[in-house]
């Protein structure tokens, strides 16, 4: 045990007021103007941050190195959107960029996006899109990312240097990164200010795909655009009149859009309004889609399924059964005339996690009869469940008869020893492209097969989840519409708009559409409630 002087000695040497421990502290000038410009930058000093470092350097007893530089460049790109400082930050700025270049250090990606701010608010475009190509190019662990490449992308935007602001999306792209609402907002800009309406339809079309919601800012754009001579002036080249086609990309492309061109002519007319419950626009009475993903996608989202399974296949120790998953892809190729997918498991076990629970076969009953109900033409969903606890249910005399029935009508398939049953569902829900029962979350999923953008606009359109309260069950639907851009087969558009107002109902939408859809619509809204005996 350590005496009590031995204690106090310690305590002597960690104490603030230790003299050694000052001394050592003035010896070391580095660390010293490093904590100095930090609290600069928390309190954004801009001017007692170059007072420092204009006094290091004419001092030559403080040798600057990477962070020193890092932080003063940090504090200048800050305090460009301050007018009274813009000046001072940008020349000051180039002069420490200067001199960090000249002592040798390197360059990492914070200190090349502070310097392509301070390019772009001096108006210098190319030298912004300049550091960040030459950063790119040495490669290393830091690489570029969103925020390095803007400033150079808004500036030529914002100066209508359109062919620019293409080549730095151009090269963002060959970098793997992907444009956020600020950055395709710049473009749809620029792209409708000189007139380029092909640009124009390309970046509506990334904002519905990226964005969703758009903000207050990117709905004016868009505005803008629509109610602008030359967009009146654009016409589909004879694409509307190919409906056929037209509803066959859309049908392609999982609904919502069809990505053929601008259709019809005239002038367009934008209304505010909104969407009913059912996905109705109240403006031009429009149904809206439930945006599903497109065949591509989906067909990839498949394979790789069948893939995962194979690969577990080849791992199966020898004493297992080995039982193909192309068993299951050719019994589904033959009775696959189902329009819902049950997790069996998933079901049986909800909420049986009591001290007497067990498998609940009358919740399971519950989902296949209300389900059955729900179906149009009156189909059974279709029950994986594996086949050891098939057996069980079997082995029951309670259950054996409803088991016997469910497998006999093709309503339950067991999944065999060696694979996970959710592999089954999966893959039976996206090759079918119906629905799936289940709480799962499948996160175990999203990374192992394509990403989770692409997983969450297949769940939120596939998924159907479930509540038993008090024994009473209740089915969660997917949506009846999609809350993102739209393009109908008849050339409209429609655009959500994002607010703090959580309200589907009260939500604002775009309502876009030329003069001749808007009046087909009206005689086919007026002929669809003649029909319903309703009066228009």
């Amino acid at each position: 045990m350590a005496s009590n002087g031995q204690r106090r000695s310690r305590q002597d040497d960690e104490s603030p007021s230790n003299p050694n421990k000052k001394r050592k502290a003035i010896k070391n000038p580095e660390k010293n103007l490093l904590f100095n410009l930090n609290s600069c930058s928390k309190s954004k000093d801009l001017s007692a941050a170059l007072a420092l470092y204009d006094a290091a350097v004419t001092s030559n007893e403080v040798r600057l190195n990477q962070q020193h530089f890092q932080t003063l460049l940090y504090l200048c790109s800050a305090s460009i959107s301050d007018p009274s400082l813009q000046t001072l930050a940008v020349e000051r700025g180039y002069q420490i960029f200067d001199r960090m270049v000249t002592s040798g250090l390197s360059l990492n990606e914070a200190t090349v996006t502070s310097v392509a701010r301070l390019a772009s608010a001096k108006g210098d475009g190319d030298y912004a899109f300049k550091i960040v190509k030459d950063f790119a190019s040495l490669g290393g662990t830091s690489v570029p990312r969103l925020r390095t490449y803007a400033p150079a992308l808004l500036c030529f935007c914002e100066r209508l240097e359109a062919e620019k602001g293409y080549e730095v999306e151009e090269h963002m792209d060959a970098a793997g990164i992907a444009l956020e609402e600020a950055e395709i907002s710049a473009l749809l800009k620029v792209s409708a200010a000189t007139s380029r309406e092909n640009k124009v339809y390309r970046y509506l079309h990334k904002l519905r795909e990226y964005v969703g919601c758009v903000c207050e800012e990117t709905s004016r754009v868009i505005e803008e655009w629509f109610c602008g001579e030359k967009a009146g002036e654009v016409s589909g080249n004879g694409i509307g009149s190919d409906v056929g086609r037209l509803r066959e990309a859309v049908l392609r492309n999982g609904g919502g859009w069809h990505g053929r061109g601008w259709v019809g002519e005239g002038k367009w007319i934008v209304k505010k309004g909104n969407v009913s419950s059912t996905g109705r626009c109240l403006s031009c009475n429009e149904q809206l889609a439930c945006v599903d993903t497109d065949e591509v996608e989906t067909q990839k989202f498949v394979d790789s399924l069948v893939a995962l399974a194979m690969e577990r296949k080849a791992k199966m120790n020898c004493s297992e059964t080995k039982v193909d998953f192309s068993e299951f892809q050719d019994w589904l190729e033959k009775h696959g005339d189902y329009e819902a997918i049950v997790d069996g498991a998933n079901i049986g076990l909800y909420q049986q996690n009591f001290a007497d629970g067990g498998f609940s076969l009358s919740q399971l009953e519950a989902v296949i009869n209300e389900l059955y109900h729900k179906s149009g033409d009156n189909k059974w969903p279709l029950v994986l469940l594996h086949k050891k606890r098939v057996r069980t249910l079997l082995e029951n005399p309670t259950h054996r008869n409803l088991v016997d029935e469910w497998i006999n009508n093709g309503v339950l398939y067991a999944t065999p020893p060696g694979f996970n049953d959710d592999w089954y569902w999966l893959y039976a829900a996206a090759k079918l492209k119906c629905l799936l029962v289940t709480n799962d979350e499948m996160r175990d999923h999203i990374f192992e097969l394509l990403g989770n953008s692409f997983f969450q606009k297949w769940k939120e359109r596939h998924q159907v989840r479930y509540t038993f309260t008090k024994g009473n069950l209740k089915l969660e639907m997917p949506p009846p519409f999609s809350v993102a851009i739209q393009e109908s087969d008849k050339g409209s558009w429609h655009v959500p708009v994002a607010s703090q107002n959580n309200e589907e109902s009260s939500r604002t939408w775009m309502c876009i559409s030329r003069r001749s859809v808007l009046d087909s619509l009206k005689i086919n809204g007026k002929l669809e409630t003649s029909e319903n005996g309703e009066s228009s």
